[in-house]
């Protein structure tokens, strides 16, 4: 199916790490974007992402590394990005060449922070590319499991279902399988979204909240999600599927949720600075926390948990009173 088409990875992360492991298994070649090039020589010398995901073996007469962001937008068909979202756009505004033909697939589990848009949204409007040509990846889908080849599940969103439908085979292993859907916006909010309830779980842990709490931190979060979706994008959908509950419940609740461990630091005590020095890993909610508060300036939902990871990442308010105060709020 795509013999005739270039694929290439963007990003050097674990995600990337992960994704790439997925693609190779469908196509003969790939190019992969990574910026460092220090990180392309170990990678080539060793067969090994030397900083994420060392366990995934690659064959690397299989790999075009490059690390100039305009030879693999010139020698690809499909982009998969997977950088994180405060590194995106400083990524792609390196980009001099057309991306108007190409399929472009974002596996970002962010807005940009700068536009405050999801990446969908800047990459039409930054870079022309039609929204028949833009999907998202979403769903419960830790790379550290992709890399263990445990069994996973991802949603393939595109308001072009036909487009859906011809690259989820390229994400579809013996241990991933996948699906389409249409609400590409809905995906993409609750990917961001997911990563601020995260935090909250990791805040609450902290403060010694117990499960039957959490639960009830998670199912209103839910709440939050899809009145936040259907305040930007009225259609149905079923917001129990797996690409909206199941990444929700994946992020909240894994021992490889990295908003999760931040927000243990932060209700440890740690201040967002310190926090995020010691994980040396970008937590996303912490940037989705303050671009969805600023979008419900203009959308005004009831969303409290996120005002209340809000109150606390970026007000530095006590995480404990704001919990506090939080819990009147649930049901």
């Amino acid at each position: 199916m795509f013999e005739n088409k270039k694929v290439a990875i963007v990003g050097g992360g674990s995600w990337a790490t992960a994704l790439a492991k997925i693609v190779m298994t469908n196509v003969d070649e790939i190019n992969w974007f990574i910026r460092r090039p220090e990180v392309i020589d170990e990678f080539k010398r060793t067969g090994k992402n030397p900083t994420y995901l060392n366990s995934a073996t690659f064959d690397i007469s299989r790999i075009h590394f490059t690390d100039d962001i305009n030879v693999v937008v010139r020698d690809s068909d499909i982009l998969i990005l997977a950088i994180p979202s405060p590194f995106l756009e400083p990524t792609l505004k390196k980009i001099k060449r057309t991306m108007r033909s190409k399929i472009v697939v974002s596996a970002v589990k962010g807005m940009i922070p700068e536009k405050n848009q999801i990446v969908t949204d800047y990459l039409h409007e930054r870079f022309n590319v039609p929204e028949e040509n833009l999907l998202v990846i979403a769903g419960p889908c830790h790379a550290e499991e992709i890399a263990l080849q445990r069994l996973s599940y991802l949603t393939i969103g595109c308001t072009n279902q036909k487009r859906a439908e011809e690259i989820a085979p390229l994400l579809q292993t013996s241990y991933v399988r996948t699906c389409t859907s249409k609400d590409i916006i809905g995906l993409e909010y609750t990917s961001v979204m997911k990563n601020i309830y995260s935090i909250a779980g990791g805040i609450c842990q902290s403060l010694r909240y117990g499960d039957n709490f959490q639960a009830v931190l998670i199912s209103n979060a839910l709440q939050e999600i899809e009145h936040f979706a259907m305040a930007l994008s009225p259609i149905h959908r079923d917001i129990d599927a797996s690409g909206y509950l199941g990444d929700v419940l994946v992020t909240a609740y894994s021992k490889f949720s990295r908003n999760r461990q931040f927000g243990q630091m932060i209700g440890m005590g740690y201040s967002v600075k310190a926090a995020q020095l010691e994980m040396e890993m970008v937590a996303e909610g912490y940037y989705g926390t303050y671009c969805i508060h600023h979008a419900n300036e203009r959308l005004h939902v009831n969303i409290p948990i996120v005002e209340a990871m809000y109150a606390i990442l970026y007000e530095h308010k006590s995480p404990t009173l704001v919990i506090q105060e939080l819990t009147t709020h649930l049901q």
